[in-house]
């Protein structure tokens, strides 16, 4: 895979910083499927009864979490696709709340959530492998803001260990 460079400010929003500073280095593809080790080692390690148990009222259990990070992969991926094949239309945000509530990632064995982690960053990975270098910093607009596909695959391994820290911390 070729070097997929980090975003430059102004290529996102500031909102979105906070995930691209938690990512470093440039071998994009490496950090990728490391993730995928670490969770599935991670969820391995805790077993199928704690995956079922929020860690405080109101908060989403680890079950919940996984597929909150699965859903904004795909959307962000679906985002960075459309904005490398020249979309111009702005496309809108999404409330993870109804998200995570309406998926009903309770009800799905753990093991079919950590599968359907992987295949997504099969997906993506196999995505970003046939994109054309400059199709990297179109601007798009989604959520109200300008964004490239570039910053777009940035935020998925930002926004991954972002949750990742919260479930080692809190769970």
């Amino acid at each position: 895979m070729r070097t997929l460079n980090q975003p430059k400010e102004g290529d996102y929003s500031a909102f979105f910083s906070t995930y691209i500073k938690l990512v470093s280095g440039n071998n994009y593809e490496e950090q990728l499927l490391n993730q995928v080790d670490e969770l599935l080692k991670f969820f391995q390690a805790k077993g199928s009864d704690w995956a079922e148990k929020a860690y405080a009222e109101g908060k989403w259990t680890p079950k919940e979490v996984l597929g909150h990070v699965i859903d904004t992969e795909r959307i962000m991926t679906f985002r960075a696709l459309c904005f490398a094949r020249g979309e111009r239309s702005s496309l809108p945000g999404f409330d993870q709340d109804p998200y995570v509530l309406n998926a009903r990632f309770g009800q799905a064995p753990i093991e079919y959530l950590l599968e359907d982690f992987q295949a997504q960053r099969r997906a993506l990975l196999s995505m970003i492998r046939i994109l054309p270098e400059e199709s990297l910093d179109f601007i798009g607009q989604a959520s109200g803001n300008p964004i490239t596909p570039r910053a777009l695959f940035w935020i998925i391994p930002g926004h991954f260990m972002h949750h990742m820290n919260i479930l080692k911390e809190r769970y």
